[in-house]
C-alpha cells in the first residue's frame, strides 16, 4: 500500500528589509512557524495559501506578493502520531512573498486564533528549537533553498524540491 502525504502550503512572508515573519502557536508555547495549513480538495497551491493567510493572520490576496514557490518538502510524523491518522506525514509547498501592506494589517483574530503573537526575525536567527525535531530536515532545506543558510542536507530532506519562480 502507497504512503500518504496530505498536501500543505506554507508562507515565508518577509518585509522590505528581509526579515522573516514567524507566528507563536496557541496550543504549544514558545512553537514558532511559518504560517501554513493543509490544502482542501480541489484547492490549488495558490488558492490554499490565500485561504491560510486571511485565516491565520487575516492578510488579504493584495496585502503581500509571492515571488517564489518551491515544493516536494516531506517530514513524517513520529510513530504512534495521531495528527492525522490517514497520513504518513505532509508534503509542502513553501511560497516565499513579500509583504506590502503595513504590520497593522497582520490580524490573528480575523479568524479562529492559531497563534497567540507574531514577530519579524531575520532568517538566521530561526531557532530551530521551537520546532518538534522530526520537522528539522525541512525546515533546514527550506532555509538553505530560499535563504542560502545552513549545510546542505539535500539527502536528509529526500533530494532537492523543485522550484518554480513566480513572476
Amino acid at each position: 500500500m502507497k504512503e500518504r502525504f496530505r498536501q500543505n502550503v506554507a508562507a515565508l512572508l518577509v518585509d522590505a528589509q528581509g526579515r522573516l515573519l514567524i507566528c507563536e502557536r496557541k496550543d504549544f508555547a514558545n512553537s514558532w512557524q511559518v504560517p501554513q495549513g493543509g490544502i482542501d480538495r480541489g484547492e490549488s497551491p495558490g488558492e490554499a495559501l490565500q485561504r491560510e493567510l486571511d485565516e491565520e493572520l487575516g492578510l488579504e490576496p493584495h496585502h503581500y506578493k509571492i515571488l517564489r514557490r518551491q515544493g516536494g518538502y516531506r517530514y513524517r510524523f513520529p510513530p504512534g502520531s495521531k495528527a492525522l491518522r490517514n497520513f504518513a506525514g505532509q508534503e509542502q509547498t513553501y511560497f516565499l512573498c513579500k509583504m506590502l501592506a503595513p504590520d497593522s494589517e497582520i490580524r490573528l483574530d480575523k479568524h479562529k486564533p492559531e497563534f497567540v503573537r507574531w514577530k519579524w526575525i531575520e532568517p538566521e536567527a530561526y531557532d530551530f528549537a521551537w520546532l518538534p525535531p522530526f520537522k528539522h530536515p525541512v525546515y533546514r532545506a527550506v532555509f538553505r533553498d530560499f535563504f542560502g543558510l545552513g549545510e546542505d542536507e539535500t539527502a536528509a530532506s529526500g533530494g532537492s524540491p523543485a522550484a518554480t519562480p513566480v513572476s
